[in-house]
């Protein structure tokens, strides 16, 4: 196994699409619920422990090899809005692309073929890591990253926010992004044996909301 692989992976520059996706942050800012520094950090401390545990704990599961099919209908039952769900099938389509690009493998071809749509992201991320010859512990790390990164990058072109203070915010994260990642590898292992109803499925009904209302705006900056 290569590390090295985790920073290509996890690298913003890596072309999986996620710079077009502000991950709710778009719509926090335009209902005054990120005004700044601090409302970003409470911002992504909330999204972290919900839609980022969810997304880690699929990730690790499908680099841990379970069927990633059933995963993707996991994903799907833990996605109610329908926004939210077309976009995470976006992502995974472009991830995807990049994926096999970088490191061809027979499993991202075959669930390419299965999902020609594209499979929520957070699966086809944990096939990716598989394939670049990471575990599940990387591909935790990799979602819990994306889960508050995307938001502080968004906010910074939103807000003009000094990069200096978000990236200040995605320091003082850090110890909870160990501690969500943590969870999340020991819920993948549960479901080799216990199949998906072991997975975390907590909710962030303010995300779903504004992802609602973000996609019937008709001028947004970020597709979510």
């Amino acid at each position: 196994m290569s590390r090295a692989a985790l920073l290509v992976l996890a690298d913003g520059r890596f072309p999986a699409g996620g710079h077009a996706h502000s991950g709710g942050a778009e719509e926090a800012v335009r209902t005054g619920r990120i005004t700044g520094a601090a409302s970003l950090e409470d911002f992504c401390r909330g999204r972290l422990h919900t839609a980022g545990l969810v997304s880690a704990s699929l990730a690790a599961a499908a680099a841990l090899g379970a069927d990633p099919a059933t995963l993707d209908a996991a994903a799907d039952a833990r996605t109610p809005s329908a926004a939210l769900r077309a976009a995470a099938r976006r992502l995974g389509r472009q991830l995807m692309r990049a994926a096999r690009a970088t490191w061809p493998s027979g499993e991202l071809d075959a669930l390419a073929g299965a999902f020609p749509k594209g499979a929520h992201q957070p699966v086809v991320l944990g096939v990716a890591a598989r394939a670049a010859g990471l575990g599940a512990q990387d591909a935790a790390y990799c979602a819990v990253h994306e889960s508050v990164s995307g938001p502080a990058s968004a906010v910074v072109r939103l807000l003009s926010l000094d990069p200096f203070d978000a990236s200040a915010v995605l320091a003082r994260l850090t110890p909870e992004l160990d501690l969500v990642a943590d969870r999340a590898r020991e819920a993948a292992r549960r479901v080799l044996d216990d199949g998906t109803e072991a997975l975390p499925a907590a909710s962030a009904p303010l995300l779903e909301i504004g992802a609602e209302a973000h996609a019937a705006r008709p001028v947004r900056l970020f597709a979510t």
